[in-house]
């Protein structure tokens, strides 16, 4: 780590710790030369996850965009806001965990069904039907005898 007053290159590390926000580890460094200290702080670098549309285009992943969705699927059914929310933080979670971070839309289309699949089945079928653009009823009732 370089000194920010004298510009040298080797510092030592006197105290690290975790910082208040819990989300970065804060490092109390001295330099060998100038003895001056100061404060670094290191932080996990994430990517932000991209989604790959059918036309090509890259748009970021949008949780409020997916909970609308799933908000629309789900009306009238007995499935909480957390639930939904904790869905969206698992489906999350398997994206940056692929350590892909360009994922095609239907690769997240097709993660959001596995998991609604569990949680409730009307709400997967009406997900599917907007997902997948159900035109006729024999679309809808090859879904319904893959969910059986």
């Amino acid at each position: 780590m370089k000194c920010p007053f004298c510009g040298h290159d080797e510092t030592k590390v006197i105290d690290s710790r975790v910082s208040d926000s819990q989300e970065a580890i804060r490092r109390r460094r001295e330099c060998l030369v100038c003895e001056q200290r100061f404060t670094t702080y290191e932080r996990v670098e994430e990517m932000p996850l991209m989604i790959l549309k059918k036309d090509g285009r890259r748009e970021p992943f949008d949780r409020g965009k997916l909970m609308r969705g799933l908000v629309v699927a789900t009306v009238k059914r007995n499935v909480t806001p957390q639930q939904l929310e904790r869905l969206i933080d698992d489906v999350e979670s398997e994206l940056h965990n692929s350590f892909r971070y360009e994922i095609p839309a239907k690769n997240l289309g097709d993660l959001v069904l596995d998991h609604l699949k569990v949680l409730d089945k009307v709400a997967y079928v009406r997900f599917a039907s907007v997902y997948k653009d159900f035109q006729d009823l024999d679309e809808f009732m090859r879904e319904l005898k893959v969910l059986k």
